[in-house]
């Protein structure tokens, strides 16, 4: 295993942390202070994009810093998923970064489901504006009247009638669903047949929002904040009708695209993790080493020190075990990598959040306001132990995998 960034994936980290420095941290604490002023709380229907972002996509686009998540050299920046790793992380260090550079969830994910499953059709109409960044997407899959933890609860139907689909049922926590510009949607649904087993009922089905039946009755609040403009809804779906053209990869194939998704996706996640620890970690030193109390530098009291090695240890082992999981992806494909992958989505959310709490903690007050970053890196690494599976789930996951190569296969 070599996890040194190729030549390709250095420059390409680099140029991506000097736009970072460059164009968007001079402007982002104004910009989400502009977010806040005027926010709207969960009357998404007011929520608007401010002109800047737009701008700074434009600037990145033009800088060929864009889809760099997908491997598509034609259509993305041609990395592998290792090679894209070392510019996730640096994108994590922004809240405002990852959207600029087209690199954002749950965008990424739907493009390379489209890219990877969908028909020439579906590529044309919805991946070609979501990689020009037109338009954004969202992905329908939790549920509240199930408990989703186990995706094979999931009571959402997509039905075969004649030549439509008819989709049924109600869908949570679905990100982006509140951003303005968001005009598709992946719905997970069950589709019906006793024939097949448990994993394979279950499809995935492109759903235009301006579809009669699509009703977005809330926007979720996370921590109290409703993450305008993007937010998390809740959305019904009453015998919503789309084309049976619309299925991606045919009925049945919902877990199989899942598996595909979910991998990549997760490295992203993960990595972005360890670019806002890095950040979290610099404010926190940087706030011990200005700050006097009781005639000593707040870096030097209590056992500030040992948890600064502690933080740098953590962060390192997260970003081996990330690395390892992205080249095993590269290498021997998302079945392959299914421990590692488990075992980061459990370490690299629980690492930021100690991190970052350790960084609050030396910044007082400040730490819980809007004047850092911090309290919205806490709310994404708390949040991200329940996204994509609990950390429980990924755990029966490693230990089931563990137990196998002893002969114990339930």
């Amino acid at each position: 295993m070599d996890f040194q960034p190729s030549e390709r994936a250095a420059k390409t980290a680099a140029r991506v942390r000097a736009f970072i420095k460059e164009h968007i941290e001079p402007v982002e604490q104004e910009h989400w202070e502009g977010i806040l002023g005027q926010r709207h709380g969960g009357d998404w229907t007011q929520w608007k994009i401010p002109p800047r972002v737009e701008a700074l996509k434009a600037k990145a686009k033009a800088e060929g810093l864009w889809n760099l998540f997908l491997p598509d050299p034609e259509l993305g920046a041609g990395l592998s998923v290792l090679e894209y790793a070392f510019s996730a992380e640096e994108t994590g260090r922004s809240m405002m970064a990852p959207e600029i550079f087209n690199c954002n969830a749950p965008d990424t994910g739907n493009m390379e489901v489209i890219w990877k499953y969908g028909s020439e059709e579906q590529k044309k109409q919805w991946l070609t504006p979501l990689l020009a960044g037109e338009m954004r997407s969202v992905f329908f899959m939790t549920e509240p009247d199930v408990a989703s933890s186990d995706a094979t609860n999931m009571a959402a139907t997509a039905v075969i009638e004649g030549d439509e689909i008819v989709l049924n049922g109600k869908k949570w926590w679905s990100s982006g669903v509140g951003d303005p510009r968001c005009k598709i949607g992946i719905f997970m649904a069950l589709t019906p047949n006793p024939d097949l087993g448990r994993h394979n009922q279950h499809s995935m089905v492109l759903v235009p929002m301006d579809t009669p039946g699509v009703e977005i009755k809330r926007m979720l609040p996370v921590f109290g904040e409703y993450d305008e403009p993007h937010g998390h809804g809740e959305v019904h779906f009453n015998n919503v009708r789309v084309p049976v053209s619309n299925f991606i990869a045919g009925p049945g194939k919902g877990f199989e695209i899942a598996q595909g998704r979910l991998g990549p996706g997760r490295i992203h996640h993960c990595m972005r993790c360890i670019g806002a620890a890095e950040k979290s970690l610099e404010l926190a030193i940087k706030r011990g080493i200005e700050r006097t109390a009781f005639r000593k530098q707040l870096i030097n009291l209590g056992g500030n020190r040992e948890r600064i090695a502690e933080a740098r240890v953590a962060i390192d082992q997260a970003r081996l075990l990330t690395l390892q999981a992205a080249w095993k992806i590269d290498t021997m494909g998302v079945m392959g990598a299914l421990t590692d992958v488990s075992a980061i989505k459990v370490v690299a959310p629980s690492m930021l959040q100690n991190v970052v709490d350790f960084a609050i903690q030396m910044h007082g007050g400040m730490g819980v306001s809007h004047d850092v970053p911090l309290s919205a890196f806490f709310n994404q690494a708390r949040s991200l132990r329940l996204a994509d599976g609990p950390d429980e789930v990924h755990k029966g996951m490693i230990a089931r995998l563990e137990l196998m190569k002893y002969g114990v296969m339930k």
